[in-house]
């Protein structure tokens, strides 16, 4: 294990997701203009004190090569996203709705929570648009901007961190779909009580309204999100003979990142411009993500070790069952980015069975034993509870961006905890829970 630094040195990490916590709300012009600025210069801080204080620069590069990882396949999922245009004109019933919905909660796993939140909010707010209310957004942003994504690591940066942290691609999938299953039957059903009891449009002439057409835009964009997903697979650790940074026994990839950065600016280039401009694509979303998260990835390097060395404490090692990892997990990622809550989550748990989360091996190992179950409870939660508020995932403020923009009244930070979250998703959390980690 790395030499532990002074504690002092994780109040940049606890500063940084307080900030991104209440910025957009209580602090929105400062935030807006500097967030940049103040995640970089605390990032700085704790990558100058490991290479300068501590001789340990190669921890901070590593964690760097881990963020361009992390980035480089965000940003070709969004940019081929982006450039995808959807027009699906059908009647709007609760059916309609839910068979959306649970479509878009599969293909949420390939295009990720912020690709297919991007894609598929304004079809879907287009078809219920003689009846559209706040509640199809919320429950949109449920099911597609964070349930959906729990059965890949492409589906939710959480389970991208893992990935990069040594968890294997199809792991999610083999031990995540019943929890997938139940969550989104149960919030699907919670979504038809609610839908059905909208009558608005039985005031509405729609006889001559739908065409029941699907009309697609962008369709080349399909190959480079192919492209993108493919070259997730092109790793150094999985495959022998790639060219690769060595870097204190990791292999540190590169070809994939050059790959997935490429197609995104080529995909950007020669996508369909009237696509791109139906959608209002932007790259301001992929922007604040990638500026957030080099600040994220660097201050987080202190918070992990520190966490790994408490809980090495049997005092508290003992305390960490499967159902606190789900909670303490969920808690913590409604409230902060549900990605490195999933990390420092993930350190303890590993920690608490004498593993190391900086140590590929240690992943390995732990994999093979019989506690994969906290790994499991863990990633349901960091998942699942990102939806509890606005911030505990990315996504959920772009949508609720596109949906004021669009006139729908969106409920307020604290109106969609106590109003929808609470009343609607909480339950849900609960059930799964009970059933898989009581």
């Amino acid at each position: 294990m790395h030499q532990l630094p002074p504690f002092l040195l994780v109040f940049p990490f606890i500063i940084l997701l307080l900030l991104i916590a209440i910025g957009p709300i209580f602090l929105s012009k400062f935030w807006h203009h500097h967030f940049q600025k103040v995640s970089v210069g605390l990032g700085a801080v704790v990558f100058l004190y490991y290479g300068l204080m501590m001789d340990s620069f190669s921890h901070s590069l590593e964690t760097i090569a881990e963020y361009i990882s992390f980035i480089s396949l965000l940003t070709i999922l969004f940019v081929a996203s982006g450039g995808i245009y959807a027009f699906i004109d059908v009647e709007s019933k609760p059916l309609t709705n839910i068979l959306f919905l649970f479509l878009a909660a599969i293909l949420t796993n390939l295009l990720g929570t912020t690709g297919a939140s991007v894609l598929l909010i304004k079809p879907f707010m287009r078809i219920n648009r003689y009846r559209l209310q706040p509640y199809h957004i919320v429950f949109f942003i449920f099911i597609v901007s964070n349930l959906g994504g729990l059965l890949t690591p492409i589906g939710d940066p959480p389970l991208f961190m893992g990935y990069l942290k040594g968890v294997p691609f199809e792991w999610t999938f083999i031990h995540l779909l019943p929890k997938w299953f139940l969550a989104i039957s149960l919030i699907l059903f919670v979504f038809f009580l609610v839908d059905r009891k909208n009558t608005k449009l039985d005031d509405v002439d729609t006889s001559s309204h739908y065409t029941n057409k699907i009309l697609i835009n962008g369709k080349r964009n399909f190959v480079w999100l192919a492209i993108g997903i493919i070259s997730i697979f092109i790793d150094p650790n999985l495959i022998d003979g790639l060219p690769h940074i060595d870097m204190e026994g990791n292999k540190i990839s590169y070809l994939r990142e050059i790959i997935q950065l490429s197609s995104a600016f080529f995909c950007f280039k020669f996508s369909n411009k009237n696509a791109m401009e139906s959608n209002e694509f932007s790259f301001e979303p992929i922007k604040e993500v990638a500026w957030l998260f080099i600040g994220i990835f660097l201050t987080m390097i202190p918070a992990l070790q520190w966490l790994e060395h408490s809980a090495q404490n049997p005092l508290i090692s003992n305390q960490i069952t499967v159902g606190v990892a789900y909670w303490f997990s969920g808690i913590f990622s409604s409230v902060l980015d549900n990605a490195p809550t999933y990390l420092n989550v993930f350190a303890v748990v590993l920690s608490k069975f004498g593993f190391s989360i900086d140590n590929l091996n240690d992943v390995k190992l732990f994999l093979k034993s019989n506690n994969i179950e906290f790994l499991s409870a863990l990633s349901t939660g960091a998942v699942f509870f990102g939806a509890m508020t606005y911030i505990g995932n990315g996504p959920n403020f772009m949508v609720k961006s596109i949906a004021d923009k669009a006139g729908v009244k969106m409920p307020s930070f604290g109106e969609y905890i106590y109003k929808y979250s609470i009343p609607y998703l909480l339950p849900v959390l609960i059930v799964v829970w009970l059933v898989f980690y009581f």
